[in-house]
């Protein structure tokens, strides 16, 4: 079986990128620090190098719970330490009494900035505080050009690693099984809706799968996605635990409203 095989079609030349930074970690001795990367990115970066004896992985987010979070991937004798992740950190403040700022809001105005979403990790936002963690060969263009979210003008403070807030994971793990890995059957069972009330989400392109939207209903999901659904939260395929003798798939999830 090739290692192909265990991957999405469209995951190749992340797997082919992935095995590349293995062979030069290994007969080179380099080091790799790669881009922010979403959660299936990393189940499949640890996948591949996590269980290898002379290569190793290691993740950094900013914080304990960070989702997106940069990886090293380096040889034995080594061991990565914080500042080695190359992190900025920044807290935003705007006149809270004028203006209501969600995650959407800054997310959006980064990315009409022409920021790679690769480029900046977690955004923490709880109640009127809000922070962003980004890559350091990107402050200085953040420094210069963020300077408002929607309509609010917004300054930037630069903080160190422990003024950073611990969002707090609020997951709920559930149990359950699905006739099929497809992201209709899914996304029915993580919010108890009906197959096709489901099919409707996805075609309306109200459902996204690690920030991607997928409009097509017959999506196979995998282990580590991460879904977003328009007005209903978020949620994670934490496991695919096999089939059932029903021929049911039995999985885990964590919904998130």
């Amino acid at each position: 079986m090739s290692i192909y095989d265990h991957f999405r079609k469209e995951e190749r030349v992340f797997v082919d990128q992935i095995l590349k930074w293995k062979e030069e970690a290994s007969e080179r001795y380099s080091v790799k620090l790669t881009d922010f990367l979403d959660e299936r990115e990393q189940f499949i970066l640890q996948n591949i190098i996590g269980h290898q004896d002379e290569v190793k992985v290691k993740f950094f987010g900013g914080t304990e719970s960070a989702e997106r979070k940069r990886a090293i991937i380096y040889r034995e004798f080594m061991e990565p330490n914080e500042e080695d992740f190359e992190l900025s950190y920044y807290e935003i403040h705007y006149e809270s009494k004028f203006h209501s700022l969600s995650h959407r809001d800054v997310l959006g105005s980064m990315m009409s900035l022409g920021m790679k979403r690769t480029k900046f990790g977690d955004i923490l936002n709880n109640e009127d505080r809000i922070q962003i963690i980004l890559m350091k060969e990107i402050e200085s263009f953040v420094e210069i050009n963020f300077n408002s979210i929607r309509n609010a003008p917004i300054k930037l403070e630069k903080i160190n690693s422990f003024q950073l807030m611990e969002i707090k994971d609020n997951w709920t793990q559930l149990s359950g099984t699905v006739s099929s890995l497809r992201i209709d059957s899914l996304i029915s069972e993580f919010y108890n809706l009906s197959r096709q009330k489901a099919q409707m989400l996805v075609k309306a392109g109200l459902v996204k799968v690690n920030q991607k939207i997928i409009d097509s209903t017959s999506f196979q999901c995998a282990e580590g996605d991460v879904f977003s659904v328009r007005g209903f939260g978020r949620s994670k395929l934490l496991s695919i635990d096999g089939k059932s003798k029903k021929e049911k798939w039995r999985i885990i999830y964590g919904t998130q409203k």
